[in-house]
């Protein structure tokens, strides 16, 4: 079973500097029956206006990872890390304990990324941080695994059973994903417009996938998707 949600239907926030879409409850957006898909409990997708971002805040207890998608990301945090994350990369922190950290777009043209946020396995884990500057090449036409849980084989590892994967597709061009049978999936066409298994999934649009032993995503237009591959 697929089901597309369409991102006209999601949960939005207008800050005037900040506007945002919600696949989840977040925020003012409050949805009993849209809390969370398995231990994915948070995708913001988020564009930050020149010069503007969040000032410093805290964490604690979630798995959080940033993927830019336009621009450039600033990160700052209490555990003295400080980068510049730009397009296809990633960062990820473990807030576990706590910890403080900000997120700007200190250029003069727009950021966008998806703020990203995981349930961990477990409570009170230490803080931890890493990035990664992934090449985009290697997301052309193939699946690129830029997280996996404690003992997988992605260059990110989670308090978590989940898998993330990221591909670039060209319009016309096709790709297929194999799902297990304890598994579900949650997708989100980030760019661009295509088909999943047949069905119409537009720009910026999820997906929920269950009972499906695989996927093919068929790109209409240059095409570039995320995809979270966890225990049921």
């Amino acid at each position: 079973m697929i089901k597309i949600i369409n991102h006209e239907k999601m949960g939005k926030s207008e800050m005037g500097w900040l506007h945002s879409i919600f696949h989840f409850s977040f925020a003012e957006y409050y949805n009993p029956n849209n809390i969370h898909f398995g231990a994915l409990r948070v995708i913001n997708d988020d564009i930050f206006d020149a010069g503007k971002g969040f000032g410093t805040h805290p964490h604690e207890n979630m798995e959080i990872i940033s993927y830019v998608v336009e621009g450039t990301l600033t990160h700052k945090d209490s555990m003295g890390n400080k980068r510049d994350l730009v397009r296809g990369q990633v960062q990820y922190m473990s807030a576990g304990t706590g910890v403080t950290h900000s997120e700007f777009n200190l250029t003069e043209n727009p950021l966008r990324f998806l703020q990203i946020w995981i349930i961990p396995d477990k409570k009170e884990y230490p803080p931890n941080y890493g990035d990664y500057q992934f090449e985009w090449k290697d997301r052309e036409g193939k699946w690129l695994q830029i997280v996996s849980g404690p003992e997988g084989n992605g260059p990110i590892h989670i308090h978590q059973d989940m898998n993330i994967s990221v591909v670039s597709l060209k319009a016309d061009e096709d790709i297929n994903y194999d799902i297990q049978a304890d598994r579900q999936v949650y997708l989100v066409q980030i760019e661009g417009n295509g088909m999943i298994n047949g069905e119409l999934i537009n720009e910026k649009d999820g997906a929920e996938i269950f009972d499906e032993s695989k996927i093919k995503l068929s790109a209409k237009t240059d095409s570039h998707y995320i995809l979270f591959d966890m225990s049921k």
